[in-house]
Order: structure tokens, then sequence, then C-alpha cells
């Protein structure tokens, strides 16, 4: 395992350096000594497979990071922004984000479950296949999302913002939709057996299936 180049939290080049790498690190000395990460910027950083389980972040923002082959289990975040950044094949089960931004990041091939999001935006991110069900997604901003063949089955959608989001083959049976935004084309894309609706969604589906509500 690869050490930082020096001892030290700005040794490591936390807040610092761009297009840093800290890739195959184990963070945990650094997290246990200095506490959590406030008001830290990383830009095009790599964390490929870096242990960061029980994280605690603050503030921080994360540009173009990529955290392929992370541990991110555990991890607390709050008021931050992970924006283009590339999670493939992490692990994010246990994690929370609290009023934090995910604008155009990749979560692919992750485990998710359990994750808590809250007052977070996840505006054009790529949720391809992931498994989020059960999950509370409620009041969450998912505006041309992909969701395409993502498992939300049982998930809490309610008040959630899906315009624009790619529902192509994705699972919503059972979900609860009561006061999301969702365009037709999505009704019409998704699997929605035994989801619960309100009324206005249910004239829109009936719409988008071509039926005529006398």
């Amino acid at each position: 395992m690869r050490e930082p180049p020096n001892r030290g939290w700005q040794a490591a080049g936390v807040d610092l350096s761009d297009d840093a790498e800290y890739a195959d690190l184990d963070l945990s000395d650094l997290r246990a000594g200095d506490g959590p990460w406030r008001r830290r910027r990383f830009v095009r950083c790599r964390f490929e497979e870096a242990d960061l389980r029980g994280l605690v972040t603050e503030s921080c923002t994360f540009d173009e990071c990529d955290f392929t082959g992370a541990d991110l289990g555990e991890s607390v975040h709050r008021g931050g922004a992970f924006r283009s950044c590339t999670i493939l094949r992490a692990t994010l089960s246990g994690s929370a984000f609290h009023g934090c931004s995910l604008l155009g990041t990749s979560l692919i091939d992750c485990r998710l479950r359990p994750i808590g999001l809250t007052d977070c935006d996840l505006t054009l991110a790529a949720l391809g296949r992931a498994d989020l069900r059960k999950v509370d997604l409620s009041e969450l901003r998912l505006r041309e999302s992909n969701l395409v063949e993502a498992d939300l089955r049982g998930a809490d959608l309610q008040r959630a913002d899906l315009t624009g989001a790619r529902l192509l083959r994705a699972r919503l049976d059972g979900a609860d939709l009561r006061g999301a935004r969702i365009d037709p084309n999505g009704l019409v894309q998704a699997r929605l057996a035994g989801a619960t609706v309100d009324v206005e969604q249910a004239m829109a589906f009936a719409t988008a299936h071509g039926l005529r509500v006398a």
C-alpha cells in the first residue's frame, strides 16, 4: 500500500493540490488524528481503492475525482459537493449524505444499500442499474438523471423531482410516487406495478398510455 509522500495532513495533499493521486491509500490514521474533513477542496484527485470507511466530511468539494473501488461505507457527508465524480464499484453501504450535491456524478455497480440521502441534488447523476430498493429518495432532485434499469422497488419517491429522468425499464414496483414530478414518457418507460400515485399522476399515466378518461 502506497504511503503519503510526507507525513501530516497538509503533506498528504488534502485541500491543496489538483490532479493529486491517493490511489490505494489507507487514510484511517489521518482520519483519527485530524477528525472530520472540513472545507477541503479536491480537484481531479484519485482515490481508487482507498480505505475511506467512516470518513466524515463537512462542506467539502470534490470535482472530477475518481473513487473507483473505494470503501466509503459508514461515511457521513454534510453540505458537500461531489461534482462529475466517478464512483465505480465502490462501497457506500451505511453512508449518509445531508444537503449534498452529486451533480453529474456516476454511481455505477456500487453497493448502495442502506444509504441515506437527505435534501440532496442528483441532477444528471448516472444511476443505471443501481440497487435502490426501499431507499428513501423523497424530495430529492433527480432531474435528467440516468435511472435506466435501476431497481427502485418499494422506494419512497414522494415529492422527488424526476423531470427529464431516463426511466427505461426502471423498476418502480411498489414505489411511492405521490407528489413526485415525472414526465409522461417516464410513466410509459418504467415498470409501475403496485406503485402508489396521486390522482394527477393517475390521469397522466392514463393519458400517456392512450386512454381516454371520461
